[in-house]
């Protein structure tokens, strides 16, 4: 059963719908640079994925389809038939998930620091374990060091550390379990909506080797790395990810 998400939407009415889709740990404010740079070009829907920010947490065990599905039902809500989606890790996945499997709903596929499968379950199960037994804060200066390259702007590092330790451990735990499970790869070679999967340089949860097999597994799908970025590159190299997305949807709506 889907769960109404906590969302802020802006930007021109008319224009194209674009979703912002949360990475694990964060919520809709990890997209405040993107928002600002974009919100008079595009029709924006930002959301707190389930379990994160200020949306509920329903009680576990969820699939990543459940999560595409709480965002099909806010579509639904607001009256979008139809929109395009970037997404940050988790909210990458989601994304390939709404164009597998919801494709008459998708303009455009945007997956950033993402994979189509996170590898075995066993790491993810045990940081799910540690988060139901400690809270969040007890893996977040490890999560820190994937999402940011040691450059990154301490300010930033701290603000977003505020953010994943204000995470409710049920959800954060939840979506953890998501992660652990999810397999896209079987599904990609049905998506036929434009893609382009952005990778970080120096991204250690899912290297640029990894996004690029995720674009390969989508047929005519676009690749891109952005330089000096990490996990989070939508935050640390932000004018780079945001000319990339532009650019994809203008193509897509020429």
């Amino acid at each position: 059963m889907s769960v109404a998400l906590n969302h802020r939407v802006e930007g021109p009415a008319e224009a194209s719908v674009l979703v912002l889709l949360n990475s694990l740990g964060t919520d809709l404010r990890m997209w405040e640079p993107q928002a600002a740079a974009l919100r008079d070009e595009y029709r924006l829907v930002r959301l707190d994925t389930r379990g994160h920010g200020g949306s509920p947490v329903p009680e576990g065990p969820w699939t990543l389809a459940d999560i595409g599905g709480d965002v099909l039902a806010l579509l639904d809500s607001l009256g979008i038939a139809k929109a395009s989606f970037a997404g940050v890790s988790l909210g990458g996945s989601t994304a390939v998930w709404l164009a597998a499997h919801a494709p008459e709903r998708v303009e455009a596929a945007i997956p950033c620091f993402t994979s189509a499968w996170f590898g075995g379950p066993g790491p993810w199960l045990r940081r799910a374990e540690i988060v139901s037994e400690k809270g969040v804060e007890a893996v977040a200066d490890a999560v820190l060091e994937r999402w940011f390259t040691p450059e990154a702007d301490p300010e930033l590092v701290a603000r977003m550390r505020r953010m994943i330790i204000a995470t409710p451990p049920a959800g954060y735990a939840a979506a953890t379990e998501v992660v652990a499970h999810l397999d896209l790869r079987p599904d990609l070679a049905r998506i036929n909506v434009p893609t382009l999967v952005i990778s970080g340089a120096e991204d250690p949860a899912c290297p640029p080797d990894v996004g690029r097999a995720l674009a390969a597994g989508v047929p005519g799908a676009g690749f891109a790395v952005v330089e000096g970025a990490a996990h989070l590159g939508n935050l640390e190299r932000p004018d780079a990810v945001t000319d990339l997305i532009r650019s994809h949807l203008a193509k897509e709506n020429r």
